[in-house]
């Protein structure tokens, strides 16, 4: 996979740990810097480890799906664009949020779920995962940060386009993968 698509897979993987963030900076006013910092840490450390997990736990059952490696990867990220297309489409309950370190580190399980398969997807890929779980990291981290930002500033983003832009995005990369 190349460090173009790695790049855009980090994007993907992101929107949803921005779309939280966004809506955690809609609602928290008092200590925003601090706030946005400890979840833009807490959601782009767990993107960063759940690609490395998922990398690491293929190679158990790599040989046996080796020959099917690139179909898998197809499989697996249009799965993931498909899943953030029709989340895009769901109805949103209103959640209260806390942002304490018990909140937070759910939270940045929660965002990073998808992030496991994508691990997976690069060590099919024949990846290394160290540059691609930083970059994830990094990126997460910076959209997380701008999301809260924005959250005060831009109350009508239209988080349901930013999420089906992601599934497009994960569903391209699958099918490039065919290629």
């Amino acid at each position: 996979m190349s460090y173009i698509s790695i790049f855009l897979l980090a994007i993907a993987l992101s929107i949803d740990a921005c779309v939280v963030s966004f809506s955690y900076g809609l609602i928290y006013t008092e200590k925003r810097l601090k706030n946005a910092i400890f979840l833009a840490c807490c959601t782009g450390f767990f993107q960063g480890m759940m690609p490395a997990i998922g990398y690491f736990l293929t190679g158990f059952v790599k040989s046996s799906i080796g020959p099917f490696a690139n179909l898998n990867i197809f499989l697996i990220f249009s799965y993931l664009g498909i899943k953030f297309i029709f989340e895009a489409f769901e109805e949103q309950k209103e959640k209260k949020l806390c942002i304490d370190i018990k909140c937070l580190l759910l939270v940045g399980i929660a965002t990073s779920v998808d992030a496991f398969s994508a691990g997976i997807s690069l060590s099919l890929a024949g990846n290394h995962i160290l540059k691609p779980a930083i970059l994830i990291a990094l990126i997460t981290f910076i959209n997380s940060c701008a999301g809260f930002a924005l959250g005060g500033k831009l109350k009508h983003l239209p988080t349901k386009s930013l999420e089906i832009f992601a599934g497009i995005l994960l569903i391209l990369i699958g099918f490039k993968a065919l290629i």
